[in-house]
This record gives C-alpha cells, structure tokens and sequence, in this order.
C-alpha cells in the first residue's frame, strides 16, 4: 500500500499514525489544521471505529471541523471541553528545544489557544520540517484588518531592532483578494530567514497595536513525531529528553485511502 505514496506522504502518514497511537479512551482532543493533521484526523477516526474508542474533538479550523465530522468523529467547541488531555497538530518548522512556527494553513490563532488548553502538545512532522535555527519559513502574524497597512509598517520597524536576517513581510493573499481568517483577520507573513531569538521576537510581536498572535509556539510543544519516507519514525519528548525510532505498518489502514484524492 506504501507504494501508492510519495515519500512525503509516507512520511506524514507514518508520524500521524504513530501519534494517534498517544490517544486514550475518553480523551478531549485537540485536532490540528493541515496536511498532516488531515491524516490525523482519518487514523484518530479508524481507531474509533475499529476499536470503539469514545473520545471528542476540538478543531482549530472550519475545514478541520469538516473532516472530523465526514469521518464520523464527535466534535465541540473549547469552550464545551474547556480544557483538553492532548492536541495533534504539524508545524511548518521545528527546532531542537521544539520551538515552533506555525500557521502556514491561517489557523495559528485557533492552534495556539487549543495548543495551550491541552495538557501536552505532540507535533507530527516529516523530517524536512526540522531546522537548526527558526526562520526559513515565513513567518506568519495575524492581525485585524482595520489599518493592516500601519500594523505592517510598525512591524517591519520593530524587525530593525530584532536579531532576524530578513525584514521584508507580505499580506498574504487568496488569489486577488486579501486572505481572512476563521476570526476574519489579515495574515501577514514575515520572510525573516533567521530568527537569532524567537522568545523575544514572539513577546515584542504581540505588543504591537494591530497584531493578534503571532505563529511562534514556544515552550508549548511537549514531543516531536517525525515521519520518513522509508516508514520510519522519530519521537522526541523534550521533557523526558528521549528519543525511540520505530517501524510503522501500513497494512491496517489500507482503508482510510479509500477517499483519499
């Protein structure tokens, strides 16, 4: 069945089954926004189906919440749960302490209020997400639309004084149009290639007038699954410092690629 997968979508297919291997039953999840996370989404909903599993969701996206519900999970608001055991959720990098940026699908806000609420966060990834040094991808600051052009600006100002390589940013865009939010905010991504100190870049960040969040997770994430193409995978856990590597089989999930485009 692997062989009906690109390398790359091994890799995110074999962390996300790894982590759902985490969920316990009567758990309160937090399901992330992505392409790795949509693969969390359908193996969390296989073992619900297969093993009876009784657990509840909290999506951190409208097309997250879809999913779920088209595979038959059961779904509620963070404020219904109001607080979770566990959140599933890719990142766009990660570094060695598991320093985050994220928010390259628009729903940073979301993933880092569930991300927070839960107990522990465990980040599936594929190899290429890991980094030395935070800063290659863009980084991505949501904020509100009035006077989104004056935010920009404070923030380019800001970016003078901050260890970063790079000071250009960009409204990212939905074809002609601005891109909104869930919360009908404006993106702004920051091509900063190096972040030398991402704590306080995400401290000063959120002290500018017009900015809502910005999508450096520090400190939040608890493990790190890694996917290969090969079907191998890498847990890191920051807190216990220990690293396993395993084999992942793909046999029992033939099923879910059924509705897989």
């Amino acid at each position: 069945m692997s062989d009906t997968l690109s390398p790359i979508d091994t890799a995110k297919f074999v962390a996300a089954k790894r982590a759902v291997g985490f969920v316990e039953d009567g758990m309160k999840l937090g399901l992330g926004t992505g392409s790795t996370a949509a693969w969390m989404v359908r193996l969390l909903a296989e073992r619900v189906r297969n093993e009876g599993l009784r657990i509840t969701g909290v999506p951190t996206s409208t097309r997250t919440a879809e999913l779920a519900r088209q595979q038959g999970l059961r779904v509620m608001s963070l404020d219904e749960a109001k607080w979770l055991d566990l959140t599933i959720d890719g990142a766009d990098e990660f570094d060695v302490e598991l320093n985050l940026i994220k928010g390259g699908g628009g729903a940073l806000l979301q993933e880092k209020i569930v991300a927070t609420a839960s107990d522990q966060m465990i980040v599936i990834s594929d190899v290429s997400k890991q980094v030395d040094t935070l800063g290659a991808f863009p980084l991505p600051v949501e904020v509100i639309p009035f006077g989104w052009q004056t935010t920009k600006a404070l923030v380019e100002e800001t970016l003078v004084s901050m260890d970063v390589l790079g000071q250009h940013s960009t409204l990212r865009m939905n074809g002609d149009t601005p891109y909104f939010t869930d919360e009908g905010n404006h993106i702004i991504d920051l091509h900063l290639q190096r972040i030398g100190n991402a704590r306080q870049l995400a401290l000063i960040l959120n002290q500018i007038p017009g900015v809502v969040e910005n999508g450096l997770f520090i400190d939040i994430c608890d493990v790190v699954v890694i996917g290969h193409g090969d079907g191998r995978v890498e847990t890191h856990d920051i807190n216990s410092g220990e690293t396993t590597e395993d084999l992942v089989q793909f046999a029992d999930s033939e099923n879910i690629f059924a509705d897989i485009d």
